[in-house]
């Protein structure tokens, strides 16, 4: 399908691995250049590497303002500003009793997971709304709308990019530039590999068994009994990305497998 990205420039945050080079590689499929931002220098160039010619890498730590701003710097002196800006930078942060959770804990999840968002977003939407064209996605949670108690910290950040996409894709759409966000659930990724073994390792089983029981016991409305491929995520951002979702503003795409048992959002 031509999604009408061939010659756009595409900045993915969370790009070496899981979701965000998911998406990389999908709109490179579409024409797109993209540069892959991550904290983890050696690991983002490597996947620059493995994608080809169409992709570039960057380090940079999405907490800290200043490198925020450094980044912006960089990406317009080397490159030129970015069509498209993926959000796909995240950490599950602490878990436990929500009333157990230090204040650094909270603020941990807020800096990593919505602040780092709306730094990204403020460096490079503006440059977007005075071309007259952009897409910007938002990579939230299942967890946004359906809170487990013990990742309360990841919850409330995941509902506030709800939140703040809505608001802002009110603001930013009658410049040409469209918002969304898309909140996937149990995705095989790093992130989730982690937590496996974790469970595993606790359990004495192997990270297949621990899968297993943690969609019966923990996810029993993800109807079809996987974790999802980034790539299954990665298809609907790019779609988000292209000329074909003109007419899409402040929405929230659930690429959950079910996982999400109400109907309202």
């Amino acid at each position: 399908m031509d999604y009408g990205l061939n010659g756009k420039t595409a900045l993915i945050t969370g790009g070496a691995s899981g979701i965000g080079r998911a998406t990389a590689q999908a709109l490179i499929e579409e024409g797109a250049h993209v540069i892959l931002v991550d904290l983890k220098g050696d690991a983002v160039s490597d996947a620059a590497t493995k994608l080809g010619d169409a992709a570039s890498a960057l380090q940079a730590d999405l907490t800290d303002a200043r490198q925020v701003e450094g980044l912006a710097a960089s990406v317009e002196e080397r490159f030129t500003m970015p069509d498209i800006l993926v959000c796909a930078a995240g950490v599950t942060g602490a878990k436990g009793h929500p009333l157990e959770m230090k204040d650094s804990d909270w603020h941990h999840a807020w800096d990593t997971d919505f602040m780092s968002v709306v730094r990204t977003m403020r460096a490079f939407v503006p440059p977007m709304e005075r071309k007259g064209w952009g897409r910007a996605v938002i990579v939230s949670s299942e967890n946004a709308v359906q809170p487990y108690a013990d990742e309360a910290v990841y919850n409330v950040a995941k509902a506030g990019l709800l939140n703040f996409a809505k608001g802002l894709s009110r603001v930013t759409a009658r410049n040409g530039v469209l918002v969304n966000t898309v909140s996937p659930a149990f995705i095989e990724t790093p992130m989730t590999d982690g937590m496996m073994d974790k469970r595993a390792e606790q359990d004495g089983v192997s990270r297949d068994e621990a899968v297993r029981s943690f969609l019966d016991e923990e996810r029993p409305y993800l109807e079809l009994k996987r974790r999802g491929k980034p790539e299954e995520v990665a298809a609907a951002i790019a779609f988000l990305c292209s000329d074909k979702a003109s007419f899409v503003v402040g929405a929230n795409y659930r690429v959950d497998g079910g996982s999400v048992a109400t109907m309202a959002i």
